[in-house]
């Protein structure tokens, strides 16, 4: 057999090892849909793995204005008390206007619970809330 086949065969199979190994190395994307109806976040859990990036797709089918907000207790301190009208330089922070649907891509890099709530006034005492949970390895 040719020497220069043999090495253009061996160098393409090092080169498919190579690229298999980087694929399995990268972590797998998730995707996780919320939807919002009657003022209520649904599902109110869902459960994410840590270090992996995840899409969440928003969904407001109310005819009113709601936000998704999630991050840790000094997050929602901030904005129980912040004047921010509206959300949409930061992925963890989104307004979702009325019959409308958005997407964010977030990363939790500690496992753990972290709360999503709508801040809009009474949203939240009515019960818009709920917890991402993060689950490492």
């Amino acid at each position: 057999m040719n020497p220069a086949f043999l090495a253009i065969a061996l160098l393409a199979a090092l080169a498919s090892i190579a690229a298999s190994d980087c694929e399995r190395a990268r972590p797998p994307s998730a995707e996780r849909t919320i939807e919002i109806a009657y003022s209520k976040f649904e599902p109110p859990f869902v459960t994410v793995p840590a270090g992996v990036p995840v899409t969440f797709v928003l969904r407001n089918d109310d005819p009113i204005e709601h936000e998704w907000i999630v991050g840790t207790d000094d997050v929602h301190a901030r904005h129980r008390t912040g004047t921010e009208p509206y959300h949409d330089k930061v992925a963890t922070e989104v307004t979702l206007p009325a019959f409308s649907e958005r997407t964010t891509t977030v990363t939790f890099e500690e496992a753990g619970e972290y709360h999503y709530i709508c801040h809009l006034p009474g949203h939240e005492g009515y019960g818009m809330t709920g917890v991402v949970r993060v689950v490492g390895d």
